[in-house]
Order: C-alpha cells, then structure tokens, then sequence
C-alpha cells in the first residue's frame, strides 16, 4: 500500500498539477490542509481513497482539524499541525501520538519537510510543494509492505 502526503498547497495551481503527476500511482492521499479545497482539485485526478484535515488557512468546519485512521493495520494520527506548536517543537504532537498509540503522525503547518522515528513513532511532515521553506518543494510518501513502514520525501 502506498500513501501520499501533501500539504500545504494554498490554491498554487502549478504545484497541484505537480502533486497529481508524483501521487497517481497511490492508493490514498492525505492532505494535511492550507488549503483544504485543494483536496477536492486533486480528487478530480486520484482515483483512490482521499483523507483530508483542515489547517490554519481553512475556515469551513465541515472539515475536521485532526484524525485518526486505521491504514494497512497501522494507526496515523493526521493534522495540520498548528493546534501542537510544531514551529517551535514536536514534542506536544509526539505525546498525542504516544497516548493514542499512533504508529505514524502526519503534520504539515512548517512547509518544511521532515522524517523522524522516535519512540516507535514515525513522525513525517511533507513540506510544501507551493511554498517550501526548506528549499524544496515536496511531498511525501508512505509505503507499509508486510507491516514494514517506509516513509520517504518526494522532491517535486
């Protein structure tokens, strides 16, 4: 099973037309919000499954803010990011996924990409494919083959 990662889009219509060619080949997309309409650009283009939370730039509340989904076995805790301060710390976002024993947490908000594995939790945010501040613009992608949990970027 392949997942992809993107958040951070905020209406930037190359870098969704970029998004669509690097993710038709998953089997889910996640948005992590900034901005959540753009979910519904991409679904036009991505036949699979698409999981979408709303970020800091989003005002419809028809969207949630976070989620916790069951995927392949593995429990991902997905959010935006803002509501645990990830632009000072992961500390607040990695004790959420600890109490709810998630195996993967999914943020964006610091359009900076990133993969860590601490404490038995994988911690991934995509970075930015519209406006990156790492340099980059980017993606991410989760494959789980057999349990095992790959988390890489995609640089677009």
């Amino acid at each position: 099973m392949l997942a992809a990662v993107v958040s951070d889009t905020h209406r930037y219509k190359f870098a969704i037309s970029k998004v669509i060619n690097k993710v038709k080949n998953a089997d889910i997309l996640i948005h992590l919000g900034d901005n959540i309409d753009d979910a519904a650009s991409l679904s036009s283009e991505f036949s699979g499954k698409i999981i979408s939370v709303r970020g800091n730039c989003d005002f419809s509340n028809k969207i949630e803010s976070e989620c916790t989904e069951i995927i392949e076995g593995k429990t991902f805790f997905i959010t935006h990011g803002h509501k645990y301060d990830v632009k000072y710390s992961i500390d607040t976002i990695l004790d959420k996924g600890k109490s709810i024993n998630a195996d993967i947490v999914l943020y964006g908000h610091t359009h900076i990409s990133q993969i860590e594995y601490i404490d038995g939790i994988w911690i991934v945010n995509p970075g930015s494919p519209s406006l990156p501040r790492d340099g980059f613009p980017s993606i991410a992608t989760i494959e789980i083959d057999g349990g095992k949990i790959v988390p890489s970027i995609l640089r677009l």
